[in-house]
């Protein structure tokens, strides 16, 4: 319905999008919609979440300066950097897990795969300080080679990392804004043996959970194809 709504709904929809955004009417069409993010997507929820989608799941490990284990899963999680290697994620508001990596230097990374998809989601529960949601949501605390830090030993693959940069993002206006990315250099990786195959990862076996977008939304791999880039 709401497809119908925003696509080819003709005069209504249309003269309130030019009154909102006071375009020109010719880059405006039934074939899409445009918006402005700072002044409302005009649709029944925020579609951005879903647009930048499926994504990995950024399940983070870290210990706080007395020692106290934490585990939570982040929405906003990527590769940054191959060699070294710099993985990276993003949180809305400064939570328990920014304040351990800054107090350590140090975070893991753990692959949340479908088996996991549950326990994954319980260590989001909003619990006070001091909690440790590796019991919570029982989970092994597998130590670490290179940081203090532990990792879901159940998890396929963990990276362990050391803190490059903690960065408070800012919007285009120079305004501080309440997410904080941060960086890590992976210094050690853990992979399960049953999901090495012929010297490979098996990502299929492996059956990493991903966030799809909107308040419940996750995905599963699907067909995979190999396509190789071109060379000169």
């Amino acid at each position: 319905m709401w497809q119908n709504m925003v696509c080819h709904t003709s005069g209504l929809f249309q003269r309130w999008r030019l009154a909102q955004y006071n375009r020109d009417p010719g880059l405006i069409s039934n074939d899409a919609h445009f918006y402005d993010p700072a002044k409302g997507h005009g649709l029944k929820h925020d579609p951005f979440k879903a647009i930048i989608a499926p994504r990995v799941i950024g399940w983070i490990s870290s210990l706080s300066r007395d020692g106290q284990a934490n585990l939570a899963p982040y929405s906003f999680f990527g590769a940054f950097a191959a060699n070294p290697p710099v993985i990276g994620f993003s949180s809305e508001g400064y939570k328990d897990t920014i304040r351990n990596i800054e107090e350590t230097s140090e975070f893991v990374w753990n692959l949340s795969s479908y088996a996991l998809a549950q326990k994954m989601n319980t260590s989001a529960a909003p619990v006070s300080r001091g909690v440790n949601e590796f019991e919570l949501a029982g989970l092994t605390q597998a130590p670490g080679r290179y940081v203090s830090v532990p990792h879901v030993g159940e998890s396929p693959a963990s990276l362990e990392c050391k803190l490059l940069q903690v960065i408070r993002l800012v919007a285009t206006d120079g305004s501080p804004l309440d997410n904080w990315l941060v960086l890590g250099q992976v210094v050690g990786v853990h992979i399960r043996c049953e999901f090495l195959k012929e010297g490979l990862f098996d990502l299929k076996a492996a059956d990493p959970v991903l966030r799809a977008g909107y308040r419940g939304d996750y995905a599963q791999i699907g067909a995979m194809f190999e396509m190789v880039r071109p060379v000169s």
